[in-house]
This record gives C-alpha cells, sequence and structure tokens, in this order.
C-alpha cells in the first residue's frame, strides 16, 4: 500500500495545478470582462448602482427598511460575475471554437470544468464584499464585528453556489445557440425570487417554493440575521451548500450528456 502513496500525491498534484493554472487562464481567455474598464463598470459599479436604486426605491414604497435591501443586495452583488461568469467558462468555448481541443483532452473532466469557477467564486465574494463596504460607507449600515467571520461564510457559500449554478447553465450552452439569453432570464429571476428585494412573504406560494431551490436565498436570509445580531444560521448556510452541491450535480450530468455528441463531432473535425 505505502507504494501507492507516492503516485497518489502526484496525481493530487496534478488535479491542484489544473484547478488552479487551468482556472486562471480560462478565466484569462473566456471571461469577458477581465480589462480594467468593463470590470469595474459591469462588476462594481453596476451592482453598486442596483443598490442605490432598491434601497431608495424601497424608502418611496414603504415595503421594507434600508437593512433588507442592504443586505440582500449586497449577496445577490455576486450573481453577475459568477452567473455569468460560470456561462462563459463553458459556453465560450464553442463560442470561440475552442471546445474541440477542450473535449479532446485526456485530462480528468472534474478538475477540468470545476477549476473554472474558482475565479469566479473569488470575484463573487469580493464583489460583495466591495458591496457591502459600500452599503456601511454610503447608507449607513452597521455590521457587528463578531459577525464578519459568519458573515463572509455565508457570501463564500453565495458565490460558490451561483457558479456552480452558472456552469450548469453554461453546459447547456453545448447545445443552445444563444444560452446567454438564459443567462439574463436566469439573472433576473434571482432578483425577483431569491427575496434580495422584494419580501418573499409577499410571493405567491409557487414563486417561494421555486426561490428555495434557486442560489442565493438562504444566504440572503443568513446574511440579514447575522447582521441583526442574531448569530449564524447553521441550517439555512448548510441549505445554501446543499443547493450548491445540487446545482454542480447537474452540471456534471448535463456536461457528461452533451459532451458525447460534441467529442464525435470533434473527432470528426480533427480527422
Amino acid at each position: 500500500m505505502l507504494y501507492r502513496i507516492p503516485h497518489l500525491a502526484r496525481r493530487i498534484v496534478r488535479a491542484l495545478r489544473l484547478v488552479v493554472i487551468g482556472g486562471a487562464l480560462s478565466y484569462r481567455a473566456l471571461f469577458n470582462w477581465t480589462t480594467p474598464p468593463m470590470f469595474i463598470g459591469t462588476l462594481l459599479v453596476g451592482p453598486l448602482l442596483q443598490l442605490l436604486f432598491f434601497v431608495f426605491l424601497g424608502r418611496q414604497l414603504g415595503v421594507a427598511d434600508d437593512h433588507f435591501y442592504l443586505l440582500g443586495n449586497a449577496v445577490v452583488a455576486a450573481s453577475t460575475a459568477c452567473v455569468y461568469g460560470g456561462t462563459m467558462a463553458i459556453a465560450n468555448e464553442r463560442r470561440y471554437g475552442t471546445l474541440g481541443a477542450v473535449l479532446l483532452s485526456p485530462r480528468h473532466r472534474a478538475p477540468l470544468w470545476f477549476g473554472r469557477a474558482l475565479p469566479y467564486v473569488l470575484n463573487g465574494f469580493l464583489i460583495s464584499v466591495f458591496t457591502l463596504t459600500a452599503a456601511c460607507l454610503l447608507l449607513g449600515l452597521r455590521v457587528p464585528v463578531g459577525s464578519l467571520p459568519g458573515l463572509g461564510a455565508v457570501l463564500v457559500a453565495a458565490a460558490a453556489d451561483c457558479s456552480a449554478f452558472g456552469l450548469a447553465l453554461g453546459a447547456l450552452g453545448l447545445r443552445l445557440r444563444d444560452v446567454f439569453l438564459v443567462s439574463n432570464v436566469a439573472s433576473s429571476v434571482l432578483l425577483l425570487l431569491t427575496g434580495a428585494n422584494v419580501p418573499r412573504e409577499t410571493l405567491p406560494g409557487w414563486m417561494r417554493a421555486f426561490g428555495d431551490v434557486l442560489p442565493l436565498t438562504h444566504a440572503a436570509e443568513a446574511a440579514r440575521q447575522l447582521s441583526a445580531g442574531g448569530g449564524l444560521d447553521r441550517g439555512r448556510l448548510g441549505a445554501e451548500v446543499a443547493t450548491g452541491a445540487g446545482y454542480a450535480v447537474l452540471a456534471v450530468v448535463l456536461l457528461a450528456l452533451f459532451e458525447r455528441g460534441s467529442r464525435r463531432r470533434a473527432t470528426l473535425d480533427v480527422m
């Protein structure tokens, strides 16, 4: 048994290299918003303006207080980078004509695809932190210092969940002609049904049920409770993690199904 340990260690190192280096290269090559003007305008200014819009709209309508919108939008701010980024990480391979080389690669599929989600998890987390910081500085949000570690865990879980959701949508890009139309609709659904900007108790029952299986729903509720000093709700955090795991499994299944036909076509193209 001992002689197998070095071989196992080499396999782990190769998998980690594929996750880190492959994820970084795919991020630079496939993410459309890596240039500083696009990154700042789309991923930082956009969520900040969305935050301000819903806060002032909420004040006029009197539906909920500022705390509701500030925390909800800080969580949902990760969706832009994670949903669209996860979609681009797979769908842009087909769009840019490089899908054949990826499908014919002998490397293991799990680190190959899920390594691409790592940059977007980090992106989404940083954008949520930026939005939350802006909410504190501009609109007077107060977060207990003791709640910051739990809030960080919630934001990481939300970003990972959203990235898995994006990968599942990106897998559809191996078959759909315009998967970004689906991403646009999905992003709007997250704004409406996750409780980030519309209190879930005001929604019809079927919308609440649909929101329960969407990313960010449980994270938004856990973040509001933490900001109010209520402590970390491990049940909601666990539900958020479980939702992300479900979308990760869905992405694997879709990729496995769609890769078969695509790999055959790629082999014919190479020949």
